[in-house]
């Protein structure tokens, strides 16, 4: 499952501004909570790859709701991290993804299908936002980066305001989750990710105070989002052992 899970387009700022135009193959996917065999099929090959690769170490799994909605949010130092997210649930998993990969009818049928739609990056894109919220009020899990796009270093810095601005719109709580030996595995600009070992740390959840369906406040978006910042930040330390 060689995807790259990207960051969505802010949805904090999704409004009518200029011209926007819908991600591609978004029109066809749909919100499947069932697990099909070829989801279970596909997840197993890929946590088999996850054991025998990168010999993962997982702490705080159980912090991860084992019903309802919530957004797992976690650090982004590589292309391999959206996989990661497999070793903590084993409830269904909805990715967004950046639009290029639909540039193949067929791939994109088959991510769809993995529980991925895509988004643009750039500008706003409401009906990825519109997906995301889709997923999350049927009581699903969404992964996205607060990140965005891959950063690097050892801080988290600033956060796009997607994930806060989502959580806050439908009541979601955030599960941040710290990823340390990615960006060793697979820097950027490679192809094939090394034999690393994975740390995963899973924080605590993140609760949302306002009731769902009120107006959100840029101020409580600016607060979710540096509060989920520091959280990130702890467990990316912790699962580098800083």
């Amino acid at each position: 499952m060689a995807v790259s899970a990207a960051g969505a387009a802010d949805p904090a700022r999704a409004k009518p501004e200029g011209v926007e135009r819908p991600a591609a193959g978004a029109s066809s996917f749909t919100v499947h909570p069932g697990r099909s065999v070829f989801y279970r099929f596909a997840r197993q090959v890929v946590l088999g790859l996850l054991r025998v690769w990168f010999r993962p170490r997982v702490r705080g799994r159980s912090q991860v709701p084992t019903a309802g909605a919530a957004i797992i949010a976690p650090v982004h130092r590589s292309n391999v991290d959206f996989a990661f997210a497999a070793l903590l649930t084993r409830r269904k998993l909805f990715f967004m993804a950046k639009e290029e990969l639909w540039k193949w009818q067929w791939f994109g049928r088959l991510l769809e299908a993995l529980g991925a739609f895509p988004v643009h990056r750039s500008g706003a894109d409401r009906e990825s936002v519109r997906r995301a919220e889709e997923v999350l009020r049927r009581g699903e899990l969404l992964v996205m980066f607060p990140e965005g796009s891959r950063r690097f270093g050892d801080r988290v810095e600033e956060l796009q305001e997607g994930v806060a601005f989502l959580a806050a719109r439908t009541g979601t709580p955030i599960v941040p989750v710290g990823i340390a030996g990615s960006e060793r595995a697979m820097p950027k600009g490679s192809k094939v990710p090394k034999p690393v070992s994975i740390t995963v740390v899973v924080g605590e959840p993140i609760p949302i105070e306002s009731p769902e369906g009120r107006r959100v406040a840029r101020s409580q978006i600016h607060r979710l989002s540096e509060q989920l910042r520091e959280r990130l930040q702890a467990g990316y330390d912790a699962a580098a052992g800083r």
